[in-house]
């Protein structure tokens, strides 16, 4: 008997009867929606139309999902673009009978390159303005979009965090188990929250929106940094990374938050601003 810990089991989503709503797509739902009224009242500070807020919405929405998939398969199962390429595309399986099943094995990192990606074609064909000014911005619904998609994880129990091997912790009852493991999934989210709030205040209360590159280089250290810590309670995904000295998450951490010093001192060290 564990006193500490938790017995999690819940249901993967809302019966509909010819529809199963997950729990996991009714977070990324309410991060994209949230997303596009914090982009909103950011907008209305820039002088920006809400046309213009649309098409970056749908830039995003494609670019997360899109580049999350394919980093997926990319980084840890890059076998499968050619054993089942319609696997990676398709939310749907075809045997033993149809049945939808959503994306089941989405990036971070992926994500984070379809994203930056497609704001390089946003900021040159909608507001004619540099791509990171753009970054600067998006990543604050960004990090606020990726506190409930752990909090989808969790509802899924997945990406789990490794034993604690003590009374504390959450036992995932849908895998079976009876020992308690690190809510890694919450840790995360607990990070994101901190990131969230650092670049809300840094784009309201200081004037360092006026340099470009500047919250997307913090954005980039803080996230990354968060992840590359919370990836020492998690289990690997992957058995190949049981033989790295650091998890994949942690190797593609690496590069983001050295980018981000990078555009931090460039930005501080530069007379442009966001508004040239």
């Amino acid at each position: 008997m564990h006193l500490l810990s938790i017995n999690w089991n819940p249901s993967e989503g809302i019966d509909l009867g010819f529809f199963m709503l997950r729990f996991y797509s009714l977070m990324f739902v309410v991060a994209f929606v949230l997303g596009w009224f914090l982009m909103k009242k950011i907008y209305l500070r820039e002088g920006l139309t809400v046309k213009e807020l649309d098409s970056l919405f749908i830039y995003t929405v494609l670019a997360t999902l899109i580049g999350a998939r394919l980093g997926h398969f990319l980084f840890y199962e890059p076998e499968m673009f050619i054993k089942d390429p319609l696997h990676i595309f398709l939310p749907v399986e075809f045997s033993p009978k149809f049945r939808i099943v959503g994306f089941r094995g989405l990036a971070s990192h992926g994500a984070a390159i379809g994203i930056i990606i497609a704001m390089y074609y946003y900021s040159k064909k909608v507001i004619h303005k540099p791509v990171l000014w753009i970054l600067d911005r998006v990543v604050i619904p960004v990090a606020c979009g990726g506190v409930f998609v752990r909090l989808g994880n969790f509802m899924n129990s997945e990406i789990i965090g490794k034993p604690t091997n003590s009374d504390y912790g959450v036992v995932f009852q849908k895998l079976g188990e009876t020992f308690p493991r690190h809510p890694s999934q919450l840790y995360e989210a607990a990070g994101y929250i901190i990131v969230f709030l650092v670049l809300w205040y840094t784009y309201w209360k200081t004037d360092k929106r006026k340099h470009l590159g500047y919250i997307f280089g913090l954005f980039l250290v803080l996230l990354w940094t968060v992840r590359f810590i919370v990836e020492f309670f998690k289990e690997n995904q992957v058995a190949f990374e049981d033989q790295l000295s650091l998890n994949m998450g942690q190797w593609l951490s690496i590069p983001f938050i050295l980018i981000g010093f990078y555009l931090i001192y460039r930005s501080r060290n530069s007379e442009k601003t966001a508004n040239p």
